[in-house]
């Protein structure tokens, strides 16, 4: 049986939301599970022909409303998070990135110009966005970012540099966050703006099917039209990020149950002693354990999910408690399926060392385990252990 069958989770879903998810499934099964494989190893996906694929979907900012976007539920969007990590983390980073992060930056706190300009493409996939926040020193504590920003005449000056930026290689429009006299703002840069540069970052170990890029600011010059308007202080990033955490708290469920999925099978055929390894106490129980923490991983992002669609918006520590919770829960599901495939568990024949691998990434960005775990005794004490 599938892991997520034990506890009829499916009786939760609405007959809307199942269609959704098998459509996804559906495209990750046909487009890029055959290929992944070739993918990771050679360091390199077909971002933009995914992302036009995706964008006929509704997949891009699926979320959003207007602008082209599908507007979805919160829930259908984590469903649609989950199938794509089911294939690969660094195909589901592809579509956070585009919808929760660059999309969701403009769509929330840009002018109606920039909105039109911008959004109808990157629904459709025919423009990729990035979102330039992460600096080579300066990750867990954005306040103390470098980027400059400084008004030149009725324009601005960007000066600085970001790192770890997923599809910065390949963007039409990137959004960089930048310290000014006034506090954080946020802009809107087309990448072919003179002084604009991103690079490739190679010999990674993980989300090796993601491009991943640094970009270098050095004197970019911008007309005043390119500021997100309504990006005040460093609350606007931030919301950004908690944006995409939520498809973070479902992906990595995507990645746990395809391991486990590929555990359970390989134990049912594979013969030790005589019998399959799945009949053995020891297997049985990791595969029981496993288990319990998929399905509560999942009904933790369920109600999240149900909760964002009732009342419009989760509270940044709730989000912490579930990317917390089902990132460090997936990345043991892992590991532990690793072990009872043995050897085999570091083929590339299996995904299970992929999911693993990407999961290390997807453990840290968008706010490490640590800094979820202050989030969180931050609200249950009421005192900062950030100074």
């Amino acid at each position: 049986m599938s892991p997520l069958d034990l506890l009829d989770v499916d009786s939760l879903l609405t007959d809307e939301e199942r269609d959704i998810r098998a459509l996804c499934r559906r495209v990750a099964d046909d487009r890029v599970r055959p290929h992944v494989a070739g993918w990771y190893q050679d360091g390199a996906a077909p971002v933009r022909e995914l992302a036009r694929e995706f964008g006929k979907l509704g997949l891009l900012g699926m979320h959003l409303t207007g602008y082209g976007c599908a507007g979805a539920s919160a829930v259908s969007y984590g469903l649609a998070c989950m199938e794509l990590e089911a294939a690969d983390s660094g195909v589901r980073s592809l579509v956070s990135v585009q919808g929760s992060l660059a999309m969701y930056a403009i769509w929330r706190f840009g002018s109606a110009e920039q909105k039109q300009r911008w959004l109808p493409g990157m629904a459709a996939g025919e423009l990729i966005g990035c979102f330039g926040l992460t600096e080579p020193d300066h990750g867990s504590d954005p306040a103390t970012m470098s980027t400059r920003a400084r008004r030149d005449g009725s324009g601005w000056v960007l000066t600085g540099g970001k790192m770890w930026i997923t599809n910065a290689p390949l963007a039409d429009v990137a959004v960089i966050w930048a310290r000014a006299e006034e506090g954080v703002v946020g802009f809107a840069v087309p990448t072919d703006t003179p002084g604009f540069a991103a690079r490739e970052i190679t010999n990674k170990m993980s989300l090796r099917a993601s491009s991943t890029g640094e970009i270098v600011l050095d004197d970019v010059r911008l007309p005043d039209e390119a500021r997100l308007p309504a990006a005040a202080g460093l609350k606007a990033p931030l919301s950004c990020l908690t944006e995409a955490r939520f498809g973070i708290i479902w992906g990595a469920l995507g990645a746990a149950r395809d391991c486990l999925a590929t555990a359970l099978e390989y134990a049912g055929s594979r013969e030790q002693f005589g019998r399959p390894i799945a009949g053995f106490q020891l297997t049985q129980a990791k595969l029981a354990d496993m288990t319990l923490e998929l399905q509560k991983g999942f009904l933790l992002a369920l109600h999240l999910g149900r909760l964002r669609d009732s009342t419009g918006s989760l509270r940044p520590e709730q989000v912490s408690v579930g990317k917390l919770n089902n990132v460090r829960e997936a990345i043991k599901i892992a590991r532990t399926c690793r072990t009872i495939l043995g050897g085999n568990g570091i083929s590339g024949e299996y995904p299970i060392m992929r999911h693993a691998a990407n999961l290390e990434s997807v453990l840290t960005y968008e706010g490490t385990s640590e800094i979820h775990q202050l989030v969180i005794g931050q609200k249950l004490t009421g005192l900062s252990a950030f100074d």
